[in-house]
């Protein structure tokens, strides 16, 4: 299996168990791709935080702080940190 699918389904076990509005069956499917999506645009833990609050927000129209938003996005970039590290 190639390495950036690995990837992808690593980011989507973290935010599937991340559950931030703490859904019975999660059912952020919409979200976690398009956190996906941005985890692939930016390396910056904010840029990326504020991008995630960005997305549930808009979606759940409730506002995740962003000191659970930058650590998601501090776990995520270290995912993709450890791929591009990978020979």
């Amino acid at each position: 299996m190639r390495k950036e699918i690995q990837n992808n389904l690593q980011y989507v076990d973290v935010l599937n168990e991340w559950n931030p509005f703490d859904l019975k069956n999660g059912s952020y499917e919409t979200e976690i791709a398009d956190v996906i999506q941005a985890i692939h645009e930016l390396d910056d833990a904010g840029k990326l935080a504020k991008r995630i609050q960005t997305i549930y927000e808009f979606s759940f129209e409730k506002i995740i702080p962003m000191r659970h938003c930058l650590k998601m996005a501090d776990d995520l970039l270290f995912i993709k940190a450890n791929e591009s590290c990978s020979i």
